[in-house]
């Protein structure tokens, strides 16, 4: 942080990037399976505008993983990079199976971790690891860290988490998540990631996240735009032309509300139960410091993806706005990750501040929410590219200004003690 740093309500940010900076790669999630074992009804990857799952090898081949490591190698070792950040992602990810897994790991570390420190991490819904015996133990040898999807309690994750055939999926993720943390894997869990449901009690579910004694949870906004709106706001289909005020009686924010009423959980504990990246990345922002999260802040996007065959292609959460908007034209077998750092549609996602659209730099907040995530700002008719603001502006608002409020509130009375203690 600054040694100057503003006061919660002064929010600062990052300098600026030149217009056309270019910088490297430095996480890089692979598609390594296009399809998955659950059908959920909120899935940004199935259901919604981009398809292009369809016409993809459901997993990716040892050859396309070959050339895509040492792509990332090369890339590693021209910029200099100390660490390097793998993803393994799908669909799901674990449907690959225990024998390609660790053939796909092998070669990962055999290319890259001669140059960089490798730190692999997998997002998966949990199912298979308590089906599939030989799954953990090739994630051990390779030290692989595990994000796992749960909901909440059986009822709020059950509503949207289902197998193909309509059974849920609750009980079959608590299997593997005991089976993961209860044993010698645990220090492979990083954490529970929980799609913000605002039918769902927000303290119930958190407690019941908290059952499974996660590291970190990340609370995530369902994806969604202003062409296709958040479930149970269908009528957000105009961006807002001002910056929200102050929070109002009568505005409907759900899912800010469902958010302030977490945090206050976690922000008043007695004593730290886990961490909560959305709330921790905003209370750095407001304190002078800098992001590590696409969904709030400024800082330039760092993260590359690689399908199945080889595209490479932009974060996969802009597939909720409209078919192809994660296309880049590029590919391993015919580019390199220099080519992809050059393409206008990573350089639009380096300039900060002047990247954002009129009404978000208008407003106070802007250098902390950074706009929301980018995938949630595009309208078909809100000007060039994702200008708009946040579908979810509205709640991100509310948000900030109350975790604002707390840390300004706690700041004054610290600062209070620390005088009369002077005194």
């Amino acid at each position: 942080m600054d040694a100057t740093r503003p006061t919660p309500s002064e929010p600062c940010g990052p300098r600026e990037r030149p217009p056309h900076a270019t910088l490297p790669f430095r996480q890089f999630l692979l598609k390594v399976h296009s399809r998955c074992d659950l059908a959920c009804s909120y899935c940004y990857m199935y259901e919604a505008a981009d398809q292009s799952w369809r016409g993809r090898p459901r997993r990716m081949e040892l050859e396309t993983v070959r050339r895509t490591a040492r792509l990332i190698a090369e890339h590693a070792r021209h910029h200099r990079l100390s660490t390097v950040q793998l993803v393994l992602h799908g669909g799901e990810p674990l449907l690959v199976g225990a024998e390609h897994l660790e053939a796909m790991l092998r070669v990962l570390a055999d290319e890259v971790a001669a140059v960089a420190e490798l730190r692999v991490t997998m997002q998966t819904n949990g199912v298979r690891l308590a089906e599939d015996p030989a799954l953990l133990p090739v994630l051990g040898r390779y030290g692989v860290r595990l994000g796992v999807s749960l909901d909440g309690p059986a009822a709020a994750h059950d509503r949207h988490r289902l197998r193909p055939d309509g059974r849920g999926s609750h009980a079959a993720v608590a299997r593997s998540l005991r089976l993961l943390t209860e044993g010698p894997y645990r220090e492979l869990f990083a954490g529970l990631l929980c799609v913000v449901d605002t039918a769902a009690e927000p303290l119930a579910t958190y407690e019941s996240l908290l059952s499974f004694a996660p590291p970190r949870i990340d609370l995530l906004l369902p994806h969604a735009t202003w062409a296709a709106p958040p479930p149970g706001l269908a009528e957000r289909t105009s961006p807002p032309t001002t910056p929200p005020g102050p929070a109002a009686p009568g505005r409907t924010v759900p899912y800010g509300e469902w958010l302030r009423a977490v945090f206050d959980r976690w922000y008043d504990a007695p004593r730290r139960e886990t961490g909560v990246r959305l709330f921790e990345e905003i209370m750095a922002l407001l304190l002078g410091g800098t992001s590590r999260s696409e969904a709030v802040g400024l800082t330039p996007v760092d993260l590359v993806v690689v399908e199945t065959d080889g595209a490479i292609e932009q974060a996969d959460s802009l597939k909720v706005s409209y078919p192809g908007a994660p296309a880049t034209g590029l590919d391993v077998f015919r580019h390199t990750f220099a080519d992809a750092a050059a393409h206008p549609a990573f350089q639009v996602r380096q300039r900060g501040f002047a990247g954002l659209g009129p009404v978000c730099r208008a407003c106070p907040r802007a250098r902390v929410c950074g706009g929301g995530l980018y995938a949630h700002r595009y309208a078909p008719s809100g000007g060039p590219g994702f200008s708009t603001p946040s579908v979810y502006c509205a709640d991100l608002a509310l948000l900030v200004d109350h975790i604002a409020n707390r840390l300004r509130h706690d700041v004054t009375e610290l600062t209070a003690r620390r005088r009369e203690a002077v005194r």
